[in-house]
């Protein structure tokens, strides 16, 4: 990611500025440094457009789980439907049925925490990321002041 890159440039820079005697403030080029975290305010809302596509995804992967829920189930009834002959058939269709619905819902309800699960977890990186860009940057203005 090139805003850990751009992190690793400014620490390098303050690791590597010259010591002011008798105390640990160093000498480092302003211009420099200000344009590196310039840099980097102009990637963090990259950072969050990715956070933004990724709820997105989540959602649209969350619709198309409950589309094939759906599709099951309807697949199911119809072909109960179809089985509808003689009443022994019919008795064995309904318990069919209830299993493929079962089966379905339950599908579809692991789909839907898989999907979830994924995607709180990518956004919790992201958001574990962006915190400890904001604590570094955080930290070197202090340090910088």
């Amino acid at each position: 990611m090139e805003i850990f890159t751009l992190l690793e440039t400014l620490e390098e820079m303050l690791e590597n500025s010259k010591a002011i005697p008798f105390s640990n403030k160093g000498v480092i080029n302003k211009e420099e440094m200000l344009e590196i975290i310039k840099e980097i305010r102009l990637k963090l809302p990259e950072e969050l457009k990715q956070a933004k596509w990724v709820k997105e995804e989540r959602q649209r992967i969350l619709v198309e789980a409950q589309k094939e829920a759906d599709d099951i189930v309807k697949e199911a009834e119809n072909r109960i439907i179809s089985m509808i002959d003689e009443h022994e058939i019919t008795r064995k269709a309904y318990e069919q049925k209830a299993e493929i619905i079962e089966t379905a819902n339950e599908m579809s309800r692991e789909i839907s925490k898989g999907t979830k699960d994924y995607a709180d977890n990518i956004l919790q990186n992201i958001e574990t990321a962006l915190q400890n860009a904001l604590e570094t940057i955080q930290n070197n203005r202090k340090e910088l002041q």
